[in-house]
């Protein structure tokens, strides 16, 4: 984990621990199902996310959103499962990020999880991501409530 320019946030993950950590400050972020986005040929998938920043939030607010990028290098497959790629303005809500290993390490898959029982699934060579945070924070008005369920995905 590493601070950059302006205190912006910049994780870098090479293995499962490393991910659950990234997965930790991806936690509730947001984007738009066009922002997902995959390039076979460089074998990288990159995600625009409007994240949350909790480690911000007082019980009370303010809270605050920022714009950042996630990465993932070394991606042979991607594949969606409950998600409206008829949509693509539709609004997605990221919960988590997991490592499935493969039998034969370092590869594996690498699951998105989204609010309302999506998720993408990364068939990865091994674990190779970023998050970094790009621009200046806003206010938002709510925290995220996991005891809703997020409409903008699934159905």
């Amino acid at each position: 984990m590493m601070s950059g320019p302006g205190g912006l946030l910049r994780l870098r993950a090479e293995d499962a621990d490393d991910l659950a950590i990234l997965s930790a400050a991806a936690q509730d972020a947001l984007f738009k199902i066009k922002d997902a986005l995959f390039d076979a040929r460089g074998r990288r998938f990159t995600l625009a996310i409007d994240r949350f920043r909790w480690e911000t939030a007082g019980p009370i607010g303010p809270y605050e959103r920022i714009k950042a990028g996630l990465s993932f290098d070394g991606v042979t497959a991607v594949k969606s499962l409950r998600v409206r790629q008829d949509r693509p303005e539709a609004q997605a809500w990221l919960l988590a990020l997991e490592f499935i290993p493969d039998p034969a390490p370092p590869g594996g898959v690498i699951r998105l999880v989204l609010a309302g029982g999506g998720e993408i699934r990364l068939t990865v060579e091994c674990v190779d991501a970023a998050l970094v945070e790009v621009g200046a924070a806003w206010l938002t008005p709510r925290k995220p409530d996991h005891s809703q369920d997020f409409a903008g995905i699934g159905s």
